[in-house]
């Protein structure tokens, strides 16, 4: 269970880190034994400068981005006891000595003291991401190819535009979701776009808002339509695989380095909490289709 955050009482301090990072040589966020993680780096910059924490600093971290994954919008948090505060010297210095420690394609951009009732995971009322294709209609970029899908033809925006329409709402994205035991499927995407954006090649760019993400499910998002722009699927096509909430004979998961979180949003301070109690709520169906 999440404490809350009093340092008079528990005596830690909680500190809001927003940050950046290319996904490309990392496992993903999330912290493994065997293998390179953007969690794996930050903890050993946070150890040498605060020592060593048998709770991994209570971090916790808004969206836990998948191997190849990007992020220009990442929010984590980190609980920090005064002993450890004092080993700095001081608070303002925190963001550049992590920065002086960790490899260049992670960047810390702001550290800040967290309100009362903060929890980078559980206080976010929404998520979004941004998936960037190059189609026949946009030149292929090196500078860009780290973080942008290459695809040979042209996709029909007008039809992945369509298609992304019957995607918005409340639903079950079961058809869209690699299943997790004991978790729902059950997300609200509020915002779907998909445009050409002139200012950046010509390359396609789909966002999707929402108020969560389940495993793959962007991916998978984006894997329908670009099944609607080769002409594969149709917009119907697309809200009937919703419908059968099955990844049985869905969409392709589309490659991950084209994917960047782009940016987390945070109800007001006095509602932090309650946001944080209301997300670990387990929703059901009867909810979604009322």
């Amino acid at each position: 269970m999440n404490k809350p955050v009093d340092p008079s009482v528990d005596g830690f301090i909680r500190y809001r880190i927003d940050l950046a990072y290319d996904g490309t040589n990392y496992w993903g966020f999330a912290a493994q034994k065997k293998h390179r993680t953007v969690q794996g780096e930050l903890l050993k910059a946070l150890t040498t400068v605060f020592g060593k924490s048998k709770t991994a600093f209570d971090m916790r971290v808004a969206g836990r981005t998948d191997a190849g994954v990007h992020a220009t919008g990442q929010v984590i948090h980190i609980d920090l006891t005064q002993k450890q505060l004092k080993r700095l010297g001081r608070t303002v210095g925190m963001m550049g000595s992590l920065n002086d420690l960790l490899p260049q394609d992670i960047r810390i951009y702001s550290v800040s003291e967290a309100p009362a009732g903060f929890d980078a995971r559980y206080s976010a009322s929404y998520r979004r991401y941004r998936y960037v294709i190059a189609d026949k209609l946009a030149p292929k970029n090196p500078l860009l190819a780290r973080s942008t899908l290459w695809i040979k033809h042209e996709l029909d925006l007008v039809q992945m535009q369509a298609s992304a329409l019957g995607l918005i709402g409340l639903h079950d994205y079961a058809s869209f979701c690699r299943p997790k035991l004991g978790a729902t499927t059950i997300r609200e995407v509020r915002e779907l776009t998909v445009k050409r954006n002139p200012d950046a090649g010509n390359v396609i760019e789909v966002e999707i808002l929402a108020d969560a993400f389940c495993h793959n499910m962007v991916r998978a998002i984006v894997g329908a339509l670009i099944a609607a722009g080769e002409g594969k699927t149709t917009p119907d096509g697309v809200i009937k695989r919703l419908e059968k909430r099955s990844r049985i004979g869905s969409f392709k998961v589309q490659p991950p380095h084209g994917l960047t979180l782009i940016e987390v949003g945070y109800p007001a301070d006095d509602k932090l909490a309650a946001q944080a109690e209301m997300a670990k709520n387990l929703r059901t169906l009867d909810e979604a289709e009322d």
